[in-house]
């Protein structure tokens, strides 16, 4: 198969990518351009060069499956190709950009003598994303191309732009109407003849304030707790483009990349990378399974999350229905439907007009018969079986054959739900994250019964609604919330021996969590979380558990929703404050069940809340509720703010090390307080450890 086309217009020679979907720039790929390249300059016919891809990327940069194995570095590769063979051409080289031209296919674009582009291309190095940097000459050509300052926005960010955004600067010299091809061969003739050839080396970094703007840039990428190493490398690679001659530039460069790309960071970002890819790969789920096209949608509550849902399919261009039993209900939903448009039309992200467009999407309504020829429903209420059961019956009464009926319940048993219908095929779990329209996870429950049409139906409309769909099976919190319970139980546990909220919170956001457990709590809503722990009690009376919780509740403390929960919420304050009221309470809790306080260090705190979430994902790994440990660590990350950097909760455990995890949890066993059989190792992690073996490739 040859990866690089090679065409001749007469005295142009056009290279063309050809490694579908997106032409990452593989071996092959990179030794057929280095030939291709080789060709064009010896052949006297030839005066000037269009290197191309197709119209949906040009190239979107590595092959990221190569990084781990020597081909990432065999000859040619990246640097050799643009820095040895590109730039010494003798002949201009002209990169003609569609679709996508991102990190390395941006970098080889960087190394012609121009760049043209379609309208609408997108440009990036998005290499800060998967902890290293550019290592094809970003870090040194793009400040030369665009300027400092914009320069480090891009890589720091890892976003992606337009190429109209730089048409006025030497990245884009020119866009493209209509056939980019015939309109790069056009270019190539107009500039044939110029000499010296146009190079980015050769041009030097000018910025006003350079050292003050690199010294702010160091300082905010200090300060942010979440910036990845990577970001503090590109500041230092950046800076050296502009204080050092090009070729030791890129010398700094590339000593950094190599060390980041080696780094567990890296492997952790990447882990990530390839899990979402994984994600949609179902084991027995043929890939030519027929999905049922979904016109219109209806929810079922105009609560926090129904009306979330509803702004998801509007997104997305979907009409919906939001259905309440209750006026007032329906009213308050649509109101913070409202609400949210407006806030994005005040940050500028949304025009008026636009906002009335998908306001009209959304209909509210009192009537099941409304809905009834919607292609699918999914209810939202509030997650008590009862009420569920009475909405499927209706549901199933009302709703046209064929429809789909999801369920966003987060930890009832969908084969229960599913069963209160006379369709359970037609029935599916759609865990939604709050808030609905902003978290990207969507937990794909599959039922007992759920058809597999069903099943690829569903992953097919979270994509189209912009969510990463993970499949789970059937279980008490299927993946995210199982695992959740666990690691709320032991920060409730830390809370009777001597730790207060705020400390386990702060310890836990150092390792990288998003928010802490209890922050998290009164965020969900400290009621819905009691509503769950009250059906546990009932139907797992064996569970050994706090009820410090409960005791915060009973005095009506909800979270941001009451003005208390774990915190004290100010009026016009965001931020939490701690309460001492709650310090109180907690004392008094401890002092009644018998325990005298301890003063509990940070890496106590994280251990057993992480190795909690491990045990519970080993658990949950062995049952075949998670198909993968990619899957769970896809989960925690998308859904429950884990650090992206260490990669998931199975992957950290990898790199911490299964043996010395079990180690950990038997000297936690020992505990006097706790639970010893809490720690009893999960058979899975057990024998992986026993094994030296760990849950991810």
């Amino acid at each position: 198969m040859s990866f690089v086309r090679y065409e001749q217009d007469r005295d142009v020679a056009v290279m063309t990518m050809d490694n579908p979907p997106v032409n990452c720039l593989c071996h092959e790929v990179r030794r057929g351009l280095a030939d291709a390249l080789d060709r064009a300059d010896l052949d006297p016919a030839v005066r000037a060069v269009v290197l191309t891809g197709s119209a949906k990327a040009f190239s979107a940069g590595a092959d990221i499956g190569e990084l781990d194995s020597h081909l990432a570095f065999a000859e040619p590769d990246q640097n050799e190709l643009v820095t040895s063979i590109l730039e010494r051409m003798s002949k201009p080289v002209v990169a003609a950009l569609s679709g996508l031209a991102l990190g390395g296919g941006l970098e080889l674009a960087l190394g012609c003598h121009y760049r043209v582009a379609a309208p609408g291309t997108r440009l990036g190095l998005p290499e800060v994303k998967l902890g290293f940097i550019p290592g094809g000459g970003g870090t040194q050509r793009l400040p030369r191309a665009v300027g400092l300052e914009r320069a480090l926005n891009m890589m720091l960010s890892g976003a992606h732009h337009r190429a109209e955004e730089f048409s006025a600067t030497p990245l884009v010299q020119e866009i493209v109407e209509g056939d980019l091809v015939a309109g790069a061969i056009a270019f190539a003739r107009r500039v044939a003849d110029e000499r010296p050839l146009s190079r980015l080396r050769d041009c030097r970094v000018d910025h006003p304030h350079a050292a003050p703007l690199l010294r702010y840039a160091r300082s905010a990428v200090a300060s942010n707790r979440s910036a990845p190493a990577a970001a503090r490398s590109i500041v230092e690679a950046v800076e050296a483009a502009v204080n050092k001659p090009f070729d030791q530039g890129m010398q700094t460069e590339i000593s950094l990349f190599m060390a980041l790309s080696a780094s567990t960071e890296a492997k952790a970002l990447r882990h990530a990378f390839f899990a979402e890819r994984n994600a949609a790969r179902i084991d027995g789920l043929a890939a030519d399974t027929p999905v049922r096209e979904i016109r219109s949608a209806a929810v079922v509550g105009a609560g926090t999350m129904g009306s979330g849902i509803a702004l998801c399919f509007a997104d997305a261009g979907i009409p919906v229905k939001l259905l309440d039993q209750r006026q007032e209900l329906l009213d308050k939903g649509m109101a913070a439907i409202r609400r949210t448009y407006e806030a994005a039309m005040k940050r500028g992200r949304l025009s008026e007009a636009r906002s009335a467009e998908l306001l009209a999407l959304i209909q509210p309504t009192l009537s099941y018969q409304e809905i009834a020829g919607c292609d699918l429903v999914i209810e939202a209420a509030f997650e008590e079986f009862p009420i569920k059961e009475q909405i499927f019956r209706q549901l199933d009464r009302v709703m046209k054959q064929g429809a789909i009926l999801a369920s966003n319940t987060s930890t009832l048993n969908l084969n229960r739900i599913a069963a209160c219908t006379g369709r359970p095929a037609d029935v599916i779990g759609t865990h939604f994250f709050n808030p609905a329209n902003v978290m990207p996870l969507l937990e794909v429950v599959r039922g007992g019964a759920t058809s597999d049409e069903l099943l690829a139906s569903v992953i097919n409309l979270g994509r189209r609604l912009r969510k990463t769909p993970v499949v789970a099976g059937v279980c008490d919190g299927f993946i995210g919330n199982r695992m959740i319970d666990a690691y709320l139980r032991q920060a409730m546990f830390l809370l009777d021996e001597g730790a207060l909220p705020w400390q386990v919170d702060k310890a836990l956001e150092r390792f990288g969590m998003a928010m802490g457990p209890f922050r998290m709590c009164d965020i969900v809503g400290n009621d819905v979380m009691w509503a769950v722990r009250k059906r546990h009690y009932v139907e797992q009376p064996e569970l050994i558990c706090s009820r410090v919780a409960d005791r915060l509740c009973e005095q009506g403390r909800f979270g941001q929703k009451s003005g208390r929960g774990w915190y004290r919420y100010l009026p016009g304050v965001r931020e939490a404050q701690a309460d001492q009221e709650v310090a109180l309470l907690i004392g008094e809790h401890s002092a009644g069940i018998g325990l005298v306080r301890r003063k509990i260090a940070d890496d106590e705190i994280v251990g057993r809340c992480i190795y909690a979430l491990v045990n519970e994902g080993a658990a949950i790994l062995e049952e075949g509720i998670a198909q993968r440990a990619s899957d769970i660590d896809l989960v925690y990350l998308a859904g429950y703010g884990f650090p992206a950097r260490r990669g998931g909760p199975m992957f950290h455990a990898d790199s911490v090390g299964l043996g010395a995890i079990v180690r950990a949890m038997k000297r936690y066993a020992l505990n006097p307080y706790g639970d010893a059989r809490f720690w009893e190792p999960a058979p899975l992690l057990a024998r992986l450890a026993a094994e030296g073996k760990k849950f991810t490739p």
